[in-house]
């Protein structure tokens, strides 16, 4: 009886630690659940920041990013707006060259632009052509003034283009009178022969247009050309609206060549004749009484030798 009893204590003590154990065992495998959740839930905390931490480094670096393009736009922005400025500025200066270059020869106007001056030039040997149109005055009193203009424009500008092919220095227009030169501004290069060149074209284009006139019974203007050569002086004066122009009695002789001239000739003195004669047929015409100069040997120029 009494072994039997111990031995139910036995197996009631074992059944004990069994059940304790199992508890354990439960216990710890629920800790273990449980550590499992916190630290899952750590893990989805950590996501969580992690990803807060990246959506809010994207925010920033597309502020930064935003802010850096609207700068970058900006200066882009300002650098075209710079660019177009600049190239108006030297469109500008352009045009401002142009028209000063149309205005005075290249030598003065840059040393008017770099002294704010041009001092005057003596030049020992210059050739000076002079031209002017038969009865302008009457011309003018008939004609309207768009008329006018449009002719003498229209012989103009074919002299511009003659003489420019030349090497000519056109000096300046008064009125229906044109002048240039050869020998300014560049000292020594007077070409005498360029000059009456020039002249035969200038006095074959008028030749041409009285043709085509008179086949049009249109009215024409007659031409009479003056040429001289010798020492001058040369440079612009005023301060406002420069003009380039020419001084000396080089100049009044070759004025009273063309005025002392024919229509449709070119009247030329001895000291251009001297320079001249190997190279054009001339003519002679003797002593003539140029106004206010007294007698002046004088050749009509025919045509090249």
């Amino acid at each position: 009886m009494g072994g039997a009893l111990d031995s139910s204590k036995k197996e009631n003590a074992g059944l004990s630690k069994e059940l304790e154990t199992s508890r354990l065992e439960l216990q710890l495998k629920e800790n273990k659940i449980k550590i499992r959740e916190q630290e899952s839930e750590i893990e989805i905390q950590r996501q969580i920041v992690v990803r807060n931490l990246f959506i809010a480094a994207f925010v920033v670096l597309c502020v930064i990013a935003f802010f850096i393009y609207r700068n970058y736009k900006e200066k882009q922005k300002t650098a075209e707006e710079l660019e177009a400025k600049n190239r108006i500025i030297a469109h500008e200066k352009e045009r401002s060259e142009e028209l000063l270059l149309n205005i005075l020869p290249a030598e003065t106007a840059e040393e008017l632009k770099k002294y704010g001056k041009a001092s005057p030039r003596y030049y020992s040997e210059v050739t000076v052509l002079f031209t002017d149109f038969k009865n302008f005055t009457q011309y003018a009193e008939t004609y309207s003034p768009d008329k006018l203009v449009a002719e003498i424009d229209f012989c103009f500008r074919k002299f511009d283009e003659i003489i420019g092919r030349h090497g000519l220095e056109k000096i300046k227009t008064i009125g229906d009178a044109y002048m240039c030169a050869s020998g300014v501004p560049a000292e020594n290069s007077n070409d005498a022969a360029a000059v009456v060149a020039a002249a035969i074209e200038i006095r074959d284009f008028m030749v041409q247009m009285r043709k085509d006139r008179k086949k049009i019974k249109e009215e024409y203007w007659e031409i009479r050309i003056g040429i001289n050569t010798g020492p001058i002086i040369a440079g612009i004066v005023g301060i406002r609206k420069f003009a380039y122009d020419i001084w000396g009695d080089t100049v009044n002789i070759a004025s009273r060549m063309e005025s002392s001239g024919e229509e449709g000739k070119i009247n030329i003195s001895g000291s251009t004749y001297e320079l001249v004669k190997d190279k054009f047929a001339c003519v002679y015409r003797g002593k003539i009484q140029a106004k206010n100069k007294g007698e002046i040997e004088m050749y009509f120029v025919e045509s090249k030798a």
